[in-house]
């Protein structure tokens, strides 16, 4: 993946935006990848620090409009018909659409700064109906720290760019460890009620 993303990254700018807007759109490529390696290539003069890392903030946004939309669209309805087999029943999802309403614009801007879930958070977003503006004002805000910071990270350290990817790994497993952990925990939880007596 990383020989992939950054063999395609040498073709600038709108490589960068191909790349970090697939990843918003949850396809998995990861944007420490992107952006770090486009950090070194600012270090090399082949890129502009500041054209790059809103390049990337843009794509974020552009792909998390389609991610967005797919949510919208056909997620309830998806959720709808195969929820039961997650034992997600329909009081759930007016549930999630309540929560997203009073704090979806602190969950959407927090989610762009941890890795998985921000490539994800789009699509609860649009499956609640989060008004359009919020979510993209949201988005958008949040991809800044995040993609300047790696940017940044890899225009400091050049050749070495490589270095700090192992630190993203960890957090990335950490965070799908503790997903995972919290989606088992709900699931056992919500077939313990099922099954005790009414």
């Amino acid at each position: 993946m990383e020989r992939f993303i950054t063999g395609f990254a040498e073709h600038g700018y709108l490589a960068v935006f191909v790349l970090m807007a697939l990843e918003s759109a949850c396809v998995p490529i990861p944007s420490e990848v992107t952006m770090l390696f486009a950090g070194y290539l600012v270090s090399r003069g082949r890129l502009d620090f500041a054209a790059v890392a809103l390049v990337g903030c843009v794509a974020n946004l552009a792909g998390s409009w389609a991610a967005y939309a797919a949510g919208r669209s056909g997620g309830r309805a998806l959720v709808g018909r195969y929820g039961r087999y997650l034992l997600i029943r329909p009081h759930d999802i007016d549930r999630a659409d309540a929560w997203f309403a009073r704090h979806g614009e602190a969950a959407v801007f927090v989610s762009r700064l941890l890795p998985v879930v921000r490539t994800f958070i789009s699509l609860p977003a649009g499956i609640a109906r989060m008004p359009l503006g919020r979510f993209s004002l949201y988005t958008f805000a949040g991809c800044l720290p995040w993609v300047f910071a790696l940017t940044g990270a890899g225009w400091a350290l050049g050749e070495s760019w490589r270095r700090v990817l192992g630190s993203f790994s960890i957090a990335s497993v950490a965070v799908a460890a503790a997903l995972a952990t919290a989606a088992i925990v709900w699931l056992l939880r919500r077939r313990a009620a099922r099954e005790r007596p009414s």
